[in-house]
């Protein structure tokens, strides 16, 4: 099967629900079921992170992240790293590890290695998105945090998927810009049951619609996206960007420029990232 019928057929089963979820989403999908429960205490949400090592890990990494931690203030207890956090943001960090797993477990190093680099790029947007929020665009930063974190789901889907169709990663990547990504990508956040507000920041995204300096979800989430200095492997052939080959973006923000902001930022950034990395 080629390339470009591979990914028409993918994106046809999407469109009519058809959706193949790889071995073992199904324990971050019912964690995720029981977080959203409006009347979830945090005592129940510490005993249903436990149930899940790698959440839990991960939840306690953030938590001690500068952003969220003053210095000195590092904890190893799972319970007072998800109050320090909050319910969302141990959601939004349930829903990264359900965003990872999209990808199983491939056998080929190929597919392994997309699926490691879009992770790695998906945790700096994330984390960009957040601070830009923050510091630039003022939107809530939590939201801002989740959106970065789902914004590539269908490509996980799709490296998934090519462990039965292996041409679909062959070719071009320009390939996975065209409209049926974005027809897989719509089918699982509605699955997911992602809000609307992160869905049409993703489309504003998918459309490349963003103002500077940005204003609004889309605007910070496109940002952060183009800053990333490790682009996705779907759209690109380089496996990651330097300082000085990343986009040059800049803007005037409140008589300061966004480069100056950023620049201060770069260590949080880095940390968040590395910590939904963990």
């Amino acid at each position: 099967m080629e390339r470009l019928e591979a990914l028409r057929l993918v994106a046809a089963q999407a469109l009519h629900g058809e959706l193949v979820f790889p071995t073992g989403l199904d324990v971050s999908l019912t964690l995720l079921r029981a977080l959203d429960d409006p009347d979830c205490h945090v005592d129940h949400a510490v005993r249903l992170v436990k149930g899940d090592p790698l959440l839990a890990a991960r939840v306690v990494a953030v938590a001690n992240a500068s952003i969220y931690c003053r210095p000195g203030q590092q904890t190893a207890d799972l319970r007072q790293a998800v109050a320090r956090i909050g319910l969302r943001t141990t959601r939004t960090l349930a829903v990264a590890i359900a965003t990872r797993r999209l990808a199983g477990t491939p056998q080929s190093p190929r597919l392994r290695e997309a699926a490691n680099r879009l992770w790695a790029h998906t945790s700096e947007v994330a984390a960009l998105a957040q601070v830009i929020a923050r510091r630039v665009s003022h939107v809530d930063p939590e939201t801002a945090f989740f959106a970065g974190v789902v914004h590539e789901i269908g490509g996980f889907y799709l490296i998934s998927r090519a462990a039965d169709m292996p041409t679909l990663l062959d070719g071009d990547p320009g390939d996975w810009t065209e409209d049926n990504e974005a027809i897989v990508g719509r089918a699982i956040l509605a699955r997911l049951d992602i809000p609307p507000t992160v869905c049409a920041a993703i489309e504003a995204m998918w459309e490349g619609l963003r103002s500077l300096p940005p204003a609004s979800l889309g605007d910070t989430l496109l940002l952060a996206d183009e800053l990333a200095l490790t682009p996705s492997p779907l759209y690109t052939t380089d496996a990651t960007r330097t300082a000085d080959s990343a986009p040059q973006i800049d803007a005037v923000v409140n008589e300061r420029t966004l480069s100056e902001i950023l620049a201060e930022s770069a260590g949080e950034v880095a940390e968040l990232a590395a910590a939904l990395r963990q």
